[in-house]
């Protein structure tokens, strides 16, 4: 199959704009002065408040048959014209609580079943000077009885996305090797990764 690519940008007028409304805020700084801040929303919001979930997938063998791991996804971001690895993730839909979104959306996109959830992040967000869009991280529970297997995806029409299990311990090194590849990461998995890497550093020195 032929890789996505971008193939033109033109603007798009707010109104519009179907994923991603354009505002213009006036708010006082300590001084008292007025300022003005550019930023996009998103009108998708529902009433919990919340936008979306990304979702940290605990692959772990109840018999020790394979390392604790992880699931990421691959798939094309017409925004930075590359494509990206990143947690699974999706928008809330009205009614649902993170943790439902966070099950559903797993399923889907990379067909696991979470057993359960182990913990939900407070409100987060990834680039405030740009948007109010946020988020939750949800960790989900994925215990495997046997051997792990990859299921089968559950994907809307439209929706490229490469699943991919990976150690845990190795994701580190498995980043790197995308960036190599020219592959782009998001923010949320490499700071995962990252703490992960620091924290077996630190526990191996005794610090």
């Amino acid at each position: 199959m032929p890789e996505s690519k971008v193939v033109a940008v033109e603007e798009l007028a707010s109104s519009e704009a179907k994923w991603v409304k354009l505002k213009k805020c006036r708010y006082q700084d300590p001084t008292g002065k007025e300022r003005l801040w550019e930023f996009a929303e998103r009108p998708t919001r529902s009433s919990s408040g919340i936008d979306a979930v990304a979702i940290l997938a605990l692959l772990r063998s109840e018999t020790g048959k394979f390392p604790p791991s992880t699931i990421i996804i691959e798939q094309f971001r017409a925004p930075v014209d590359r494509y990206v690895v990143e947690l699974p993730a999706g928008l809330i839909s009205e009614g649902e609580t993170p943790e439902e979104t966070a099950i559903r959306e797993l399923e889907e996109e990379t067909g696991f079943k979470a057993s359960g959830v182990v913990q939900t992040s407070p409100l987060l967000v990834c680039d405030p000077g740009m948007t109010n869009a946020n988020m939750k991280l949800v960790t989900v529970d994925v215990p495997f009885p046997e051997n792990l297997e990859m299921p089968e995806q559950k994907l809307d029409p439209g929706e490229f996305i490469q699943a991919r299990i990976v150690e845990i311990a190795k994701l580190r090194a498995e980043l790197k090797e995308y960036e190599r590849k020219g592959f782009v990461i998001d923010a949320r998995l490499d700071h995962f990764a990252s703490g992960f890497e620091l924290a077996e550093k630190l526990r191996e020195s005794k610090m």
